[in-house]
């Protein structure tokens, strides 16, 4: 799959779970008028929050594709997860926020609800059409670790592209939602108590507040320039290692740049006989050979340096710092 190919696929699970969104909403939102049920009102604001953030999903893909230019010489690709960061946080506000709210009002007030028939109808088309759009997501992740040789779980949690993660996550806990609002619309219904409802409302609330936070730490973390994952580090660093003049790696640094755009920059100890000439034609040997290995890619700097005293001629150990969390990227661990 190519990389524009990966970008139009990006682009169609977002319209697609977008469209899915905005229709569902509308729904919920009859059935929760006519119904009076605080839960359904609160899946009505979820799906109002996810259709908002499908649209900030797809400016995120729009606008961080755009082509660098001389005041932004790496490009818009970090733009992406500005836009990201704004819909996790307008799910946070107004779909946690709302569904929290209205769940507690509905615990103290104890409002008796409508008709549910309707409730449980909507509730039953929107899972179909939510398994839909999850359905889209969940091929394309598994379209990309295959790709990237690893497992789809393991794509989803390294992956730059936030917002097939978005798209996942949302329609994941959407389901989820569903799922909860229909159990509480069912107890309230038994037991001619409101309680239920409310709790199912304020479960959907906290539920949304868990994917909010997921989403906020990813695309704040590749805000501040995150590298890519270990596994595609070493692999990155093998690459440098073979070319024939380079005597040894000192240090290895790479950014995620956007989703589908890699910066790696190293300090390369060459061999004491390579000359100028060597130095450059070894240089264009490994931008060649990274970007065609890993076409997400884009640029490639080689600082020449010099011999450590007592260096052992061996490969230097990893310098760029990596914790125990995995890193976001592209790429595989």
């Amino acid at each position: 799959m190519t990389e524009a190919e990966v970008k139009s696929e990006s682009i169609g699970t977002v319209v697609v779970a977008g469209a899915a969104n905005l229709a569902i909403a509308l729904a919920k939102l009859v059935a929760g008028l006519i119904s009076g049920s605080a839960a359904m009102l609160s899946e009505a604001a979820h799906s109002v929050a996810d259709t908002t953030t499908e649209v900030l999903l797809y400016l995120a893909l729009r606008r961080g594709a755009r082509p660098a230019d001389p005041w932004h010489p790496f490009g818009y690709g970090k733009e992406s997860y500005v836009w990201a960061f704004l819909a996790a946080l307008f799910t946070f506000v107004a779909g946690a926020g709302f569904a929290i709210t209205h769940g507690v009002t509905t615990i103290l007030v104890h409002k008796h609800s409508g008709n549910y028939l309707a409730s449980y109808i909507v509730l039953a088309v929107s899972f179909a059409i939510e398994s839909v759009s999850l359905a889209r997501a969940v091929r394309q992740i598994r379209n990309e670790s295959r790709r990237w040789r690893t497992t789809p779980r393991r794509f989803l949690w390294l992956t730059a592209d936030t917002t097939v993660k978005a798209v996942f996550l949302e329609d994941s806990a959407a389901l989820i939602g569903l799922l909860i609002a229909g159990v509480g619309l069912g107890l309230s219904e038994v037991t001619g108590d409101e309680l239920w409802d409310g709790l199912a409302s304020i479960a959907i609330g906290l539920l949304l507040l868990v994917v909010a936070i997921v989403l906020a730490r990813a695309n704040i973390s590749l805000l501040v320039g995150r590298a890519v994952p270990e596994r595609l580090h070493h692999e990155i660093e093998r690459e440098l290692a073979d070319l024939r003049t380079v005597h040894r790696i000192d240090t290895l640094m790479t950014m995620q740049l956007g989703p589908d755009e890699i910066l790696v920059a190293a300090k390369v100890d060459f061999h004491d006989d390579a000359t100028g000439a060597d130095i450059e034609a070894t240089a264009d040997e490994a931008e060649r050979r990274l970007t065609t290995r890993y076409p997400e890619i884009g640029f490639v700097f080689l600082d020449p340096t010099r011999s450590m005293p007592g260096s052992n001629g061996g490969r230097a150990r990893r310098t760029q710092h990596q914790d125990d969390q995995p890193r976001p990227g592209p790429g595989t661990p």
